[in-house]
């Protein structure tokens, strides 16, 4: 007696061939059979019609807080994904010494804006090793299965103290305390390492992250934890500065590759189309190229559509959040701020200011942001209102720019009318990198390439200004379903949401539908797969709000053979655990 069968699906198996029609058998939490099955089950799914896809494995994720008062990592729950790997950028909340807790959260408050009093509040902070961490998580059940990899900044601030924060270079002694540490991490199950070094990771105070100008003797000395086991991987986010100059670029990138040559594991990194400097993200694949040819196991983190900020007067950014005007009556609800931003005495005003300046100011905004926002009139081009139509690939006739000249208004005019419109509840697309030259071709390519990994999602960060743990449901629909051209075949995108993030990791025993494996299932209608509106909700603790990103189309999700979702709706079955690597 089979525990479920899932009958007459279009089965994309995770190994990135051809789909196929087949049945689907599970028992005891694993694929038992697939193909003409007659054999009885206690439930039958009728999947004529629909796709079943092995489950999405995210690889970079920020549920490192969340993950204390959230059973159900939402929102990637709602999007088809069955493992999550947090502790991504170098940032986290452990290991942790007692008085040490209101620096982390100032860090990932500013690096991941996350609302520091959910953190505050949220967190119970019942460990203090990385180890104890762990075994914190692993008492409560979940949804879906989790790895943990060991951040840079905290293990840093927790060896170091305030010569951590204070950007001392480590000594000898709290290089080799750290690698120690890592090490204990690693043989716990921790499943790596993750460092970040961008100029946009800034504290809430506007600082430096800790470890973000660490030298290649940190580095590599912490990576020697690794030597002799047999599992874990790297992750690194870098701005690379090729625009500061060739020497600067090769300087960072042979960083990566020492770090690689000492770990011995695979390495991935961040890898972005930025503006300007768009030709960082060839100089980043020569590089990786050669890196490979020589053996190293280097890989390249990358997103399927543009990554920026959405825009609205509730979410974390927004033009106007720095004009004195404006600040007057941020306080108000947003209906009633909208309706006093449409005094024309006020609107009058408030055109007319400067904005202050925002980094720093305790206001978790990344420097490139206020920059950008300051320089409205340059790049609003490339700032699109967000409607019922969800387009990330918009044209610039859609832009703002286009819609002020079309009026005969400045294009910060036509941004004010669009967020004082209403309600106040409008949102604006804008979308930083990946996006330099108005759509998504040069992300058509990044994704074809081998070493590209499918990733970046941020799930569980940034929760005022994007929701990109939709990026599944946006390959499945963008690129496999709806593109005019360069479609992505059906089996290949499921393949590298799962099976290659799956090997990646050295997870064997999922990502791919085979008996054997286990019932990490996706049931998908593609007719109906759709994602939702951004909708701001304030389910955080302590009130905090967040975007959440729901979607339709996916008839069910199974993790170890159990429905964790029907049709959008969490279920009450809880059979995630965290994943200790051996």
């Amino acid at each position: 007696m089979l525990d479920l069968l899932i009958r007459g699906g279009t089965v994309a198996d995770g190994n990135g061939g051809e789909p196929f029609t087949a049945d689907v058998g599970v028992r005891d939490g694993l694929i038992v059979e697939v193909g003409k099955i007659t054999s009885p089950a206690r439930e039958t799914v009728d999947a004529s019609g629909a796709w079943v896809t092995p489950g999405f494995v995210d690889i970079h994720t920020h549920y490192d807080g969340q993950a204390t008062w959230d059973e159900n990592f939402s929102p990637s729950i709602h999007h088809g994904v069955t493992t999550v790997v947090m502790g991504n950028c170098g940032v986290g909340f452990a290991p942790v010494r007692p008085g040490g807790e209101d620096g982390l959260i100032k860090l990932m408050e500013g690096v991941e804006d996350i609302p520091g009093a959910a953190l505050h509040e949220g967190i119970r902070w019942n460990w203090q090793s990385f180890p104890q961490y762990m075994d914190a998580l692993e008492r409560e059940a979940r949804s879906l299965d989790y790895l943990v990899q060991v951040p840079h900044d905290p293990l840093r601030m927790y060896v170091m103290g305030e010569r951590a924060v204070a950007g001392e270079a480590a000594t000898l002694a709290d290089i080799v305390t750290m690698r120690a540490l890592l090490r204990d991490a690693l043989i716990a199950g921790a499943v790596g390492f993750s460092t970040g070094r961008s100029d946009n990771h800034r504290t809430a105070e506007g600082k430096e992250t800790p470890a973000a100008e660490a030298s290649a003797a940190e580095l590599t000395g912490i990576a020697r934890a690794f030597e002799d086991l047999r599992h874990g991987v790297v992750q690194m986010v870098s701005d690379f500065d090729l625009m500061q100059g060739p020497q600067r670029f090769d300087a960072e990138f042979d960083l990566v590759e020492q770090l690689a040559v000492a770990s011995q594991r695979p390495v991935s990194m961040t890898w972005l189309q930025r503006d300007p400097g768009g030709e960082q993200v060839v100089a980043i694949q020569q590089r990786a190229e050669a890196a490979v040819e020589r053996g190293l196991p280097l890989y390249l983190q990358t997103a399927p559509r543009g990554i920026g900020v959405i825009n609205g007067l509730d979410a974390s950014f927004h033009p106007f959040m720095g004009f004195p005007g404006y600040k007057a009556i941020a306080h108000l609800p947003l209906a009633q701020r909208a309706a006093a931003m449409r005094i024309p005495a006020r609107k009058a005003r408030i055109l007319s200011e400067k904005s202050d300046r925002l980094a720093g100011d305790g206001t978790p905004i990344p420097p490139l942001v206020d920059v950008l926002l300051a320089r409205i009139e340059m790049i609003s081009g490339r700032m699109f209102p967000l409607d019922g139509r969800l387009d990330y690939e918009p044209s610039v006739m859609q832009s703002f720019l286009v819609r002020a000249k079309q009026r005969g208004v400045s294009a910060l005019e036509a941004l004010y009318d669009w967020f004082s419109e209403g309600d106040g509840s409008n949102l604006v697309y804008f979308p930083i990198f990946n996006y330099n030259d108005g759509t998504l071709n040069p992300v058509r390519k990044m994704l074809d390439h081998p070493r590209a990994l499918f990733g970046l999602s941020d799930a569980g960060a940034h929760v005022g200004t994007v929701c990109d743990a939709s990026f599944t449901t946006f390959m499945l629909t963008h690129w496999v379903r709806d593109r005019a051209q360069d479609k992505i075949p059906l089996g290949r995108a499921v393949e590298m949401m799962s099976a290659r993030n799956a090997r990646y990791l050295r997870l064997v025993d999922r990502g791919v539908i085979s008996p054997g494996m286990r019932a990490d299932i996706n049931v998908i209608d593609p007719q109906r797969l759709n994602m939702g509106m951004p909708q701001l909700v304030r389910d955080l603790p302590a009130g905090g709000r967040r975007f959440l990103q729901k979607a339709e189309g996916y008839a069910g999700t199974w993790v170890r053979g159990e429905a964790v979702a029907r049709e959008g709706e969490i279920t009450q079955a809880r059979p995630g655990r965290l994943v200790r690597m051996r």
